[in-house]
């Protein structure tokens, strides 16, 4: 399998959701922040004048992607690539209570038609950080008797577009979405609470339990897992303190997985970095970073896989990889270390399934807007015109390349 990767809120535009509602309310104190946040960043000068304006904190029309999906599938194609990766928005389906859209049932419906005419195999994400507002009126995950309609949500799904899917991610980095809505509070609901946060993963985890039991009562043949946003994390020195550091950094990373480890079919990995710790700190190298200011360690992908591996002894879907990247300054490199970290892994006995990149376009990138660039097609937001970058036409030609010689 290979694919690239997509979240229905960062892309689709026109939802109405609890992200929708933040981003209005918050967009003009986000361009406000952004000298304090991200004039430390190498590139800096280029993105300072987008960053500081309140409309980049909008998503509005995204990229377009609920109109143009069929043009964005061709690209897929393009690309030689047979998989998609993408979350079904639940305020669509659910836009009220209990009442589900006709209209947003229909598009997914022709959606996956048209993924089936050019024969790729859809990865779809039943959550990816965005909820419908009533469900955020009462409580959200906060509380555990809400759980059931995140479950009858996925019961909809399967009732509705079973036939046309075999892999399913419920819940896309927990960990992520505690950490920024509810420990550092930049996202909706922007709580600062240990306590709640760790109630809400509690409650993620019930609801993965709860969504991978019925999905599989449904039919054995769906593959389910969580996408695990999981790091390397590793010792720079042989201290004891560097070493225990890391140690439980790792363990950290784990935690979700650890938790969820019998309800899976197969390990959903998100990589994105590595952390180098020296005694109770992270001080990573720095050598080539995004423009994110994320230090840049592809390769390393090689030794999640193996650990992974080892202590699991499951298959694994890498199920997003990438790097924002607006000059295409690094992403050939990144995808050459990447493919060569993947073929290494598999020499060491890994079960990968495949690897899906993040992302096909540039997208809107939550709390810091449209400047991030993470897409092997840059996006033209007045014209919502896609060019490919040098790095996608030159992925395009290695895949072509591979399959030629499978």
């Amino acid at each position: 399998m290979w694919g690239v990767s997509t979240s229905a809120h960062q892309v689709e535009g026109g939802n109405t959701n609890q992200w929708s509602v933040w981003e209005l309310e918050n967009a003009k104190s986000l361009a406000a922040r952004a000298v304090y946040h991200y004039e430390d960043l190498p590139n800096w000068p280029s993105i300072a004048r987008q960053a500081k304006r309140p409309d980049n904190y909008v998503s509005g029309k995204a990229v377009d992607h609920y109109r143009l999906f069929r043009e964005d599938f061709d690209l897929v194609k393009k690309l030689q690539m047979n998989t998609f990766r993408f979350s079904i928005e639940w305020s669509r389906i659910e836009p009220e209570e209990g009442a589900w859209s006709k209209d947003a049932i229909k598009h997914y419906h022709d959606y996956f038609d048209e993924l089936s005419k050019r024969e790729i195999t859809p990865v779809v994400t039943l959550f990816h950080f965005t909820l419908p507002i009533w469900f955020t009126e009462k409580g959200g995950f906060e509380y555990r008797k809400n759980v059931r309609y995140f479950t009858r949500f996925v019961e909809k799904v399967i009732d509705e577009f079973g036939k046309d899917i075999k892999w399913i991610i419920t819940i896309n980095e927990p960990d992520v979405y505690v950490n920024e809505s509810y420990l550092q509070h930049h996202w909706p609901p922007a709580k600062n609470s240990r306590a709640v946060g760790l109630k809400v993963l509690e409650n993620l985890i019930l609801a993965h339990k709860q969504a991978a039991k019925l999905i599989h009562a449904k039919n054995r043949r769906f593959k389910v897992s969580m996408a695990y946003n999981i790091s390397y994390n590793f010792g720079g020195d042989d201290s004891v303190l560097s070493q225990w550091s890391a140690n439980r950094l790792q363990n950290l990373s784990h935690y979700t997985l650890w938790r969820t480890k019998a309800s899976i079919d197969f390990i959903g990995l998100n990589y994105y970095f590595s952390n180098r710790v020296y005694g109770y700190r992270v001080h990573n190298p720095d050598q080539r970073v995004s423009d994110l200011g994320w230090d840049m360690q592809p390769g390393d992908l090689r030794y999640v896989l193996e650990d992974l591996t080892e202590q699991y002894q499951k298959p694994i879907l890498i199920t997003e990889n990438g790097l924002a990247d607006a000059k295409d300054e690094h992403r050939q490199w990144w995808l050459a270390q990447t493919i060569q970290a993947m073929q290494a892994a598999i020499g060491a006995r890994v079960d990968l399934l495949g690897y899906i990149h993040w992302s096909l376009l540039d997208n809107f990138e939550w709390d810091k807007g449209t400047w991030p660039k993470f897409g092997l097609f840059e996006v033209d937001y007045k014209t919502m015109k896609r060019t490919p970058r040098k790095s996608a036409i030159a992925l395009a030609r290695t895949l072509k390349s591979i399959r030629s010689k499978a």
